[in-house]
């Protein structure tokens, strides 16, 4: 047989979403295994809006060895693994699958991917900080145990509801009943600085900023947007003219990826490089856009 016969196929891992063409995952895993000598493909799939669950199955039938999950399929990702970490069942969510047998291992590196870019990339130390979750849902319910494991000096989740955010509160207690750095509030309720203020809402999808008090803003302030794009997100403006730094989430996406890469490989990829790629690809996107519209006018 020839060395072809004999060479391993590689392993297959891929992202399910509707609708997934945007995502940025596979050009990322692609940098980790080139850079990581890791044998994997890595692919987007479209499932369809009610058949997620069958699309994952035909997927593992074939030899899947992972999968990401993206919207809208997380809580169905969730209900569908076997075992969770600890971290996706405070997340309520999964974003990360591994396939052993016939297990299905539920994960959700979100929250480990915001800590890992706010410490190590921003160099913004979290622990003895005081810090702001705002948001209650699935995206600040994935933070809140990876933020509070870094020891911050007082975490406080604020939210339009404020019994959405007691929920989050008690479900941290229920983990770790000394959670005394934790407590909860409404945006009108807020009268103290932070020193990181994190947006887990989804008020930049629509231009808009949660309406927090400008006293928040502690000097030397970091605001960080979850969200990310070409250009500096609604509530970034607004940190920036409270005089606050300002950072948005393309290095959790990042980070979330390498924290998945290394739940599947046991090996973990050098982000940096990856970040000045993938932001150099965004740029040349955004300059072919903008001479595409000289020409057109």
């Amino acid at each position: 047989m020839s060395s072809l016969g004999n060479r391993a196929l590689p392993d297959q891992y891929a992202v399910f979403g509707n609708p997934v063409q945007h995502s940025k995952s596979p050009f990322i895993h692609a940098l980790f295994a080139e850079q990581t000598a890791q044998s994997i493909v890595y692919q987007k799939h479209l499932a369809p809006l009610d058949g997620f669950a069958d699309a994952l199955r035909a997927f593992i039938a074939a030899g899947g060895k992972g999968a990401n999950v993206t919207l809208p399929f997380k809580l169905e990702a969730y209900a569908l693994a076997t075992t969770l970490s600890e971290r996706a069942a405070i997340a309520g969510a999964v974003n990360t699958l591994s396939f052993r047998g016939e297990e299905i291992v539920g994960d959700n590196t979100d929250g480990a991917g915001l800590v890992r870019d706010i410490v190590l990339n921003a160099g913004v130390p979290i622990a003895g900080a005081r810090v702001l979750l705002m948001g209650a849902g699935g995206a600040a319910r994935g933070a809140l145990l990876p933020l509070l494991a870094e020891r911050p000096a007082r975490l406080v989740i604020a939210n339009r509801t404020l019994s959405k955010a007691q929920e989050l509160v008690q479900l941290a207690m229920a983990v770790n009943r000394k959670q005394s750095a934790l407590s909860s509030s409404t945006w009108d309720q807020l009268n103290e600085e932070f020193d990181l203020i994190i947006n887990a809402t989804s008020a930049s999808l629509s231009s808009e900023v949660p309406p927090i008090p400008v006293s928040v803003f502690a000097k030397s302030c970091l605001a960080y947007d979850m969200m990310y794009g070409n250009e500096p997100t609604s509530f970034m403006r607004f940190a920036q003219q409270q005089g606050a730094r300002v950072r948005d989430g393309m290095g959790m996406l990042i980070e979330q990826a390498a924290e998945a890469f290394f739940v599947w490989r046991n090996v973990r990829p050098d982000t940096r490089a990856v970040f000045d790629k993938l932001h150099a690809q965004m740029s040349e996107a955004v300059d072919a856009t903008k001479s595409t519209a000289r020409l057109h006018t």
